[in-house]
């Protein structure tokens, strides 16, 4: 078994930039990247360890929180924060969370979708 994410966008070129460049992915299909009814690209971790996203272009835009959001895990998340911040993302917490034992910063990608950045845990 394996797990994969979609996630919906209406701007899959932005989008697929951003995505790639937080999560360090890169993008399996690029070759049919421009086709104009095209509506899904897979972005993969180039280790091979963590699950694909799948790109799927939508025509609507975010309306509401989603139940579902991604964690991206790292050892300093004020750097990585900022790193996505320069991206096109937009903090939600000016100041971290701390809870059950790590932390995290809540931010909205590109086009609203919220993520978070959080401390790994050393075990």
């Amino acid at each position: 078994m394996h797990v994969e994410l979609t996630l919906d966008v209406n701007d899959p070129e932005r989008m697929i930039t951003f995505w790639s460049r937080v999560l360090g992915y890169v993008v399996e299909d690029e070759g049919r990247f421009d086709a104009p009814d095209r509506v899904y690209w897979s972005l993969v971790d180039p280790a091979g360890r963590g699950p694909r996203l799948v790109i799927q272009r939508v025509p609507e835009p975010v309306t509401a929180k989603t139940r579902v959001h991604i964690d991206v895990h790292v050892p300093d998340i004020e750097s990585a924060a900022e790193a996505a911040v320069a991206l096109g993302a937009s903090r939600v917490d000016a100041e971290p969370i701390a809870e059950v034992g790590t932390a995290w910063i809540r931010l909205t990608d590109p086009e609203g979708n919220i993520f978070c950045i959080v401390r790994e845990r050393r075990s």
